[in-house]
């Protein structure tokens, strides 16, 4: 909400970043997650050890549960917020590739190309 309405929250912000990478992303959902990084983006604020963690724990779920727009919206998050995570983006790519792209709608195709 304080992203959509641009209202600056940024310790509120620290504060969710903290406390997702502390649980290490545990009870988080493929949806909380790929929203999160997308507010942080959206915000501008900057939380590189969140990034780093979403990347590895989508990789190591090998990007299941995450639904197309989930996974354009991630990666829109991560060049937004200008994070490299190069096993992410090869893995969506196979992924978008997998689903035939079929599965996107026209915004998620744009976001996502335009995050590559």
């Amino acid at each position: 909400a304080f992203a959509t309405a641009g209202v600056p929250a940024d310790t509120l912000y620290e504060r969710v970043a903290e406390e997702a990478v502390q649980r290490q992303l545990r009870g988080f959902n493929p949806q909380n997650i790929s929203n999160m990084v997308w507010a942080f983006a959206t915000a501008g604020v900057p939380a590189e050890e969140l990034y780093e963690m979403v990347a590895n724990e989508a990789v190591q779920r090998e990007l299941r549960g995450y639904n197309p727009q989930g996974l354009s919206n991630m990666v829109w998050a991560f060049a937004t917020a200008g994070v490299p995570a190069d096993n992410l983006y090869e893995m969506v790519a196979k992924e978008a590739v997998q689903r035939h792209l079929r599965e996107f709608n026209p915004q998620g195709l744009s976001n996502m190309v335009w995050a590559f």
